[in-house]
């Protein structure tokens, strides 16, 4: 048996009220079963006063989280400030934590070495990764790793992101404590067997034709069909001021792996003078690239078609945990909090949720033939029914 409950609080100035709140919607003391995990999402002011740390410090159980820029689990109406917390207890799941190093260097060995530590040599049901938003490491090299090193076992989590211009404040939350350069790993094990679901950006929203990668390092394009990002898009009618960038959240783009799976989603950081683009997550050199033009209307229809997918299998589910690229967020403009209310108008009173924003949505996909891949995704909703 699994059970999920979920509490949240707007109190930003009384820790014991603030604990009070959390505690008497979880009333755990009659609902708790024999493992139990917290994960937590809250505004970073939550974490910087310390109230984030105090609400964990009065909970029986292992606690892990994100900083978040806007976050809900339903119940609440939207607020700036909010902490949301999700409890998932069980009999027949197991859950083993643990909490990386610094992966500001050698992100692969340091996170690899941590996996095989709490993994020892049985493999899990499902991995959670949580991490600190570090603006130079790639969320697809996290993936890779914990693939290899896993021998492919599904992988789902998020990247923490504030409300702040340079993500100063996008912490890792583990226990009472808070980094922002480091990760923590969740190894569900036991009778699990969770969906996942993805939600882009609608092929209608596609500009031009699909080119080809040419040259690429890591998260750096260089080269889109043999010419420079900056150039190719001026081809295309796409003006970029090089010492700003281009609003990320306007001009995502979809990248075909080629291997029989859907596009993923990406998005540009900024642009070097060499005319170069920086993205969010890694492109290999040889594979598909679309740009599309993101807007509000699509983001919410596009939640609401995955959320009609999801709505259909819940009915035997204990939990649904789900993150929305913070650009989808800014992409709504005053309407932040649209693709939460649509969520919570699809499966109201039907099943725990939680849902936050996200600095890099990690997420399974199928491709041809019903393989799982995990993938790093940027614009992109996810969710994980368990």
């Amino acid at each position: 048996m699994t059970k999920t409950f979920t509490a949240s609080t707007i109190e930003l100035e009384n820790s014991e009220i603030a604990i009070k709140e959390i505690k008497s919607q979880l009333n755990f003391d009659s609902n708790l079963l024999h493992n139990t995990i917290g994960i937590l999402s809250c505004h970073q002011e939550f974490v910087l006063n310390g109230i984030a740390q105090a609400i964990i410090a009065a909970l029986p159980f292992k606690v892990v989280g994100t900083v978040a820029s806007v976050q809900s689990i339903g119940a609440e109406a939207p607020e700036p400030f909010l902490l949301t917390l999700m409890v998932i207890t069980s009999d027949d799941v197991e859950y083993k934590t643990i909490l990386t190093p610094s992966i500001l260097e050698n992100p692969k060995q340091v996170i690899a070495d941590s996996y095989k530590k709490c993994a020892a040599d049985k493999a899990p049901a499902l991995i959670i990764m949580l991490s600190s938003f570090i603006m130079q490491n790639s969320a697809a090299e996290y993936v890779n790793v914990l693939t290899d090193i896993s021998g492919g076992v599904p992988c789902f989590g998020t990247i923490a992101v504030d409300d702040t211009f340079n993500f100063e404040h996008s912490y890792l939350i583990s226990d009472s404590e808070f980094y922002n350069d480091r990760m923590c790993l969740v190894l569900a094990y036991g009778n699990l067997s969770p969906k996942f679901y993805v939600a882009n950006i609608s092929p209608s929203k596609a500009i031009g034709s699909k080119a080809i990668v040419t040259k690429s390092e890591g998260h750096l394009i260089k080269e889109i069909d043999g010419q420079s990002v900056e150039t190719f898009m001026r081809g295309m009618g796409i003006n970029i001021d090089i010492t700003t960038g281009y609003d990320m959240a306007q001009l995502p783009f979809l990248i075909d792996y080629n291997d029989g799976s859907l596009p993923v989603s990406r998005l540009l950081i900024a642009m070097t003078p060499e005319g170069y683009a920086i993205c969010a997550s890694d492109v290999p050199e040889g594979r598909g690239i679309q740009f599309a033009q993101s807007d509000a209307e699509d983001v919410i229809y596009t939640l609401d078609q995955t959320a009609e997918e999801l709505k259909a299998d819940i009915s035997n589910a204990n939990g649904l945990l789900a993150y929305t690229c913070i650009a989808r967020c800014v992409t709504l403009g005053s309407n932040q909090y649209g693709e939460m209310k649509k969520l919570s108008e699809k499966i109201a009173n039907k099943i725990p949720f939680m849902m936050t924003s996200s600095g890099g949505e990690i997420c399974p996909i199928d491709s041809i033939g019903g393989k799982t891949i995990n993938r790093a995704h940027n614009n992109a909703f996810i969710a994980c029914l368990f």
